[in-house]
């Protein structure tokens, strides 16, 4: 989420003063584009008050959500408004949403202000009429009953307002024991969560599927189920468009956790940006992302107008653009929803591709989730690395499922194998590097542009043609696992080094030649190679992976 404290002074001053050389890829054609939509839902959520500045008024914050209407009904784009309680019982507010044509959707913000849990029959324990701490402003912060409490109330007067219950309930974080009630009872269609991001103001969510949607474990609604019996059936959206290349490694900005680089209109940098907007849909349109791209747009109107009004001129024409040269989909949060259900069982392999970064930059990456586990590769300088790889286990409860928080912290965490920005230190960011044995030492693996094709449905396939020594590296990956070999070149001598801090909490209890054990928060994991081998006497590195018979295969089911 993009903070409003995490740009202070300088973004509240702002505030008071105004109250494409590229891979060689397989460009998307139009056919692709209605097989493989790239979805963009514009969403705006919508609070009745902002208590951490005085200057930002409840008439500041309605007429921001007017402007909001007013440009999207001028580029004749559909989209999805949520509100929270408070906004929901405001006349003002009713009134403006029930005018709105049937291209919109009204649906929940699941925050918890005091008019909301007084009504429920609770005590508020908020320092203000809405508190944005973890263990009072969101569902996590009370019991399992007194969650159903709250949902009834909201839901109660929703219909009465609307005539209708709503279909959409997103929240920056939302536990699994609402999200199942809300769907058993309610049936909801779709729901929506933050990004990821470590301890922006005060929550982390940490490792899992990394962006379009996914089914949530029925004990975990940040953990992708594995299967259908164990799934809360109600796609969980990725939600604020995160720059691919540098939101993972951001470092942050002091003790409120990394910093912000999204598509969120008052992102600087990031969607409040032209140059980084028009990249930004250049990669999503003509990227790889397998069975369908997709991104939020939109912004919460805590910001207010004046904040996001650059952001939301510069997006909103260029949507409309695309949308009319066929190139995307924009619809509401709802219609996504039922969508997805309609479409997949399961939750399905997807990737996010970046082919050419902004000027200045070489870097590549791709994002892969699958519902068993997710990994990100990252080019630069000629080289190549795992960034990151988490594994998903549906069984890996989260303590917010039947506790309620009592800090004005939550953490939501999956399962790692590679964690290139927590294992890291400055200047030195964790990672599993390619390398290759030249004249006896161990060097990175150099190589060119990568070609990234998904033409295979279910599959990805990866080809790096080496610089460093002749052939090419050749990754395939599908939903349980990745295989990489050296193509062209039997005798080529390359392998795969894990480096981490000599500080970094890891969690490998046991490596074995062809598995290593690991434990994270009390859940017993493994990651096998079906070919290749894992060792520990590799120098530095705390595992490395050699090939056998010049092949590794790393499989991530459990």
């Amino acid at each position: 989420m993009t903070s409003i404290n995490q740009f202070s002074p300088r973004f509240i001053s702002i505030l008071l003063l105004f109250c494409f050389a590229g891979c060689n890829s397989h460009s998307p054609n139009a056919t692709n584009h209605e097989q493989r939509p790239r979805i963009v839902n514009i969403v705006n959520f919508i609070r009745l008050l902002e208590p951490r500045i005085a200057e930002i008024t409840e008439d500041v914050l309605y007429q921001t959500v007017v402007k909001q209407v007013q440009i999207m009904q001028q580029h004749h784009l559909p989209g999805t408004f949520l509100l929270q309680y408070d906004a929901l019982m405001d006349e003002r507010y009713q009134q403006l949403l029930k005018k709105l044509p049937p291209s919109f959707e009204v649906g929940a913000w699941w925050e918890i202000p005091q008019p909301l849990v007084e009504k429920a029959g609770l005590k508020w324990r908020g320092r203000y009429p809405w508190d944005w701490h973890a263990h009072v402003g969101f569902s996590t912060g009370y019991t399992p009953g007194e969650r159903e409490q709250l949902a009834d109330v909201y839901m109660q007067d929703f219909k009465k307002i609307f005539g209708y219950y709503p279909k959409s309930v997103a929240s920056w974080f939302i536990d699994a024991h609402t999200l199942n009630y809300l769907y058993e009872k309610y049936k909801i269609v779709a729901s929506a969560n933050c990004k990821d991001q470590l301890g922006t103001d005060g929550y982390t969510l940490w490792g899992g599927y990394w962006n379009q949607a996914y089914y949530p474990s029925k004990i975990n609604a940040y953990m992708p189920a594995q299967t259908q019996k164990n799934q809360t059936p109600v796609p969980i959206f990725r939600m604020l468009g995160s720059d691919p290349v540098r939101q993972y490694d951001d470092g942050g900005n002091g003790s409120n956790g990394q910093g912000v680089i999204t598509l969120e209109p008052a992102s600087q940098p990031g969607g409040g940006d032209s140059a980084w907007v028009h990249w930004y849909f250049k990669e999503f349109v003509e990227g790889q992302s397998m069975e369908y791209a997709y991104v939020q747009a939109g912004q919460e109107n805590s910001f207010t107008w004046n904040a996001m009004a650059k952001g939301f001129e510069i997006q909103m024409p260029l949507i409309a653009r695309l949308r009319n040269e066929g190139k995307v989909k924009v619809e509401t949060l709802a219609a996504s929803g039922e969508w997805f259900r309609n479409k997949y069982p399961v939750t399905p392999a997807t990737s996010v591709t970046v082919n050419n970064d902004l000027n200045g930059s070489n870097k590549k990456t791709v994002w892969f989730n699958s519902r068993f586990y997710r990994f990100n590769l990252l080019w630069e300088n000629n080289t190549l690395r795992f960034r990151d790889i988490h594994i998903f286990n549906e069984n890996f409860p989260s303590i917010y499922t039947k506790e309620r928080a009592t800090s004005n912290e939550c953490s939501f965490f999956t399962l790692p194998f590679v964690d290139g920005y927590r294992w890291g230190i400055a200047g030195k960011p964790a990672a599993l590097q390619f390398r290759i044995i030249s004249d006896g030492k161990a060097i990175p693996m150099e190589g060119g542009t990568p070609t990234i094709n998904d033409d295979v449905p279910g599959k990805l396939r990866i080809e790096w043609p080496l610089k460093s020594l002749s052939g090419t590296l050749v990754m395939d990956a599908d939903e349980k696992q990745i295989q990489l070999k050296v193509e062209g070149n039997k005798t080529a001598d390359w392998f795969l080094d894990l480096s981490a801090g000599d500080t970094a909490l890891l969690p490998f209890t046991k490596i074995a030649p062809h598995t290593v054990s690991c434990r994270f928060e009390g859940m017993d994991y493994q990651v096998k190679a079906s070919k290749g081998n894992f060792s520990t006497s590799a120098g530095d590195a705390v595992i490395r992976i050699r090939p056998e018979m010049g092949t590794v295969i790393l499989n991530f089911t459990q």
